[in-house]
């Protein structure tokens, strides 16, 4: 093997996009390039000023282009390295980012007569204002005992691909009619790259509701509504390749944006959660990963078949081939600690962090870590953005109990850390619970930089936590396919084998902490239970009381 081929990376996240040029022989990164989105996430107004409704998340597809237009070609140009030692290209997509196009790609939110029309732009994960269709979509499902409802422990997501088209049927039936494909943003920005509109496997099955060779029936969706019925056969159904195999050549097109060479292999689409599980070497059963950022998805796979409440999907191969592929997650985990500082950082606070040169979060974190555990009272529910698993519903928010008077922004700070460190252990315990052992926790993503914040992890799930040696998972991740895709690797456990990168061990859990921790999580699910499964509706109720108001 050539020691100078590289593939290029390209993670399309919630607020930018990253390019990394990649090493096929070592995975040694050589540099990486990062482009801000021009309108990050819409979830006030479109472009020219039309309001939106609470709980929208829309993007703009021309911030996506701009990606590969910038950060691509500054990668390669940090990087040194020449268009033709590059032998592909691989990316990967927040998932499910889901988006209306013409039969040639169009978004119809670029057409004139579509640009103040909010269904016809792209609808972020984090869109959860289709919770009203799920919660139908889930209802009739389990009314007909549909088999492919166990796969996602139960309940289908509003953030998925069938509840956000559902909302567009029956909320703008012009934009519903117009569209001719409907598509994840993955497949999507592949299209542009070689031309051909190739579904990937990952999104068909934890996002499609595609299990076993099928979607959901006509009979089924028209039993939603009439106007359903041919949603899969007219919108969405599309050859589907497996992750890792080659969707085509780069276009003349693309090879002008990227600096790249026409035809070198462009690789099928994936998620930025599952694309990690490689990069971080979670390679054999029970190595779960928790990718952690704005939100954290917990992906695994396994040799076990389990039905585990609230998963995002179980998919056969659906990370890795010839294992059951698990999803879970968390809506809301940096977006939770970004919107305390936001909203709760007195002006004190912020003159003594620039006076230590530090940021908030650095600042907030300091403090926190003075303190012992349970010393600040408090106990909080992770569901500021809802609940992803185990409980899927999005109607759900966040709750503090215990402040007083004397409470401190470090106090509650703290709290909401340990909050989603509660959330994830809920979700291992799920998977130990049906019989789907968990043997290792591996974390990724920009949180990990936090020291007080991993070890809170460990000690809350007992567990010893291993850490992802990049910073740039998905990118890599990705750029492993891309290696694939091109032949230079022979399949993802030997990329993974040679590219990827792992510390195993890096936080040990403490014995007392962690006692002090399960005193403080018992709490935790006691809240967990009383709000989430039934016994008191008031989340729901202030919605309800909130959207009349609105």
């Amino acid at each position: 093997m050539n020691p100078e081929l590289c593939v290029v990376g390209v993670d399309f996240g919630t607020l930018s996009g990253r390019a990394v040029v990649v090493r096929v022989r070592d995975g040694a990164e050589l540099a990486s390039a990062e482009h801000l989105y021009a309108h990050a996430v819409l979830d006030r107004e479109l472009p020219d000023g039309t309001p939106l409704p609470a709980d929208w998340a829309l993007q703009v597809p021309a911030d996506w282009v701009e990606v590969l237009r910038t950060a691509v070609p500054e990668a390669l140009a940090a990087a040194g390295v020449r268009a033709e030692q590059v032998v592909g290209i691989g990316t990967d997509f927040t998932a499910c980012t889901v988006l209306p196009v013409l039969a040639d790609g169009t978004p119809l939110c670029e057409l004139p007569a579509f640009a103040a029309r909010p269904h016809a732009y792209p609808k972020l994960w984090k869109h959860h204002a289709a919770q009203g269709q799920a919660d139908r979509i889930n209802a009739l499902a389990a009314e007909r005992k549909e088999a492919w409802l166990e796969r996602y422990g139960g309940k289908v997501s509003s953030e998925w691909e069938f509840a956000k088209a559902l909302q567009v049927l029956e909320e703008d039936p012009e934009v519903y009619r117009r569209t001719e494909r409907w598509l994840e943003a993955a497949d999507w920005i592949v299209w542009r790259l070689c031309g051909r509109y190739v579904r990937n496997a990952c999104t068909a099955g934890y996002k499609g509701q595609y299990q076993d060779g099928r979607y959901p029936s006509s009979e089924y969706l028209a039993a939603l509504h009439p106007d359903f019925a041919g949603f899969v056969a007219d919108k969405l159904e599309q050859p589907i390749a497996q992750l890792g195999d080659r969707a085509g050549g780069l276009t003349a097109e693309a090879a002008s944006w990227t600096g790249l060479a026409e035809g070198i292999a462009v690789c099928v689409g994936n998620v930025d959660a599952h694309v990690t599980a490689p990069a971080a070497v979670a390679v054999e059963p029970g190595q779960m990963v928790a990718i952690m950022g704005t939100s954290t998805c917990h992906v695994m796979s396994s040799d076990r078949y389990g039905t585990v409440p609230g998963m995002c999907g179980i998919v056969d191969g659906g990370i890795l081939p010839g294992l059951w592929g698990y999803e879970a997650g968390q809506s809301g985990v940096g977006d939770i600690f970004g919107w305390f500082v936001r909203t709760g950082f007195p002006a004190e606070y912020a003159a003594a962090a620039e006076a230590a040169g530090q940021d908030p979060h650095a600042h907030l974190t300091a403090l926190a870590a003075r303190q012992k555990v349970g010393e600040h009272g408090l106990v909080a529910l992770d569901w500021h953005s809802g609940n992803r698993s185990v409980l899927v519903d999005h109607d759900l928010s966040g709750v503090i109990v215990g402040q007083t008077l004397a409470t401190r922004p470090e106090d509650v700070y703290r709290a909401l850390l340990e909050a989603t460190a509660f959330g994830t252990r809920t979700i291992v315990e799920a998977f130990e619970t049906a019989g789907v052992p968990v043997r290792e926790l591996i974390i990724a993503g920009g949180l990990t930089r936090n020291a007080l914040l991993m070890q809170i992890y460990a000690d809350v799930t007992r567990r010893p936590l291993s850490l992802i040696g990049s910073t740039q998972g998905p990118a890599l991740g990705a750029a492993m396919h891309a290696a694939v895709a091109a032949g230079a690797h022979p399949d993802i456990r030997t990329a993974a084998r040679a590219m990827g990168k792992v510390e195993r061990g890096v936080y040990l859990p403490d014995p007392h902490r962690a006692a002090a921790y399960d005193r403080l999580y018992a709490e935790y699910r006691t809240l967990h239970d009383y709000f989430g499964r039934g016994a008191n509706d008031v989340m729901h109720r202030l919605r309800r009381i909130r959207t009349e108001a609105s």
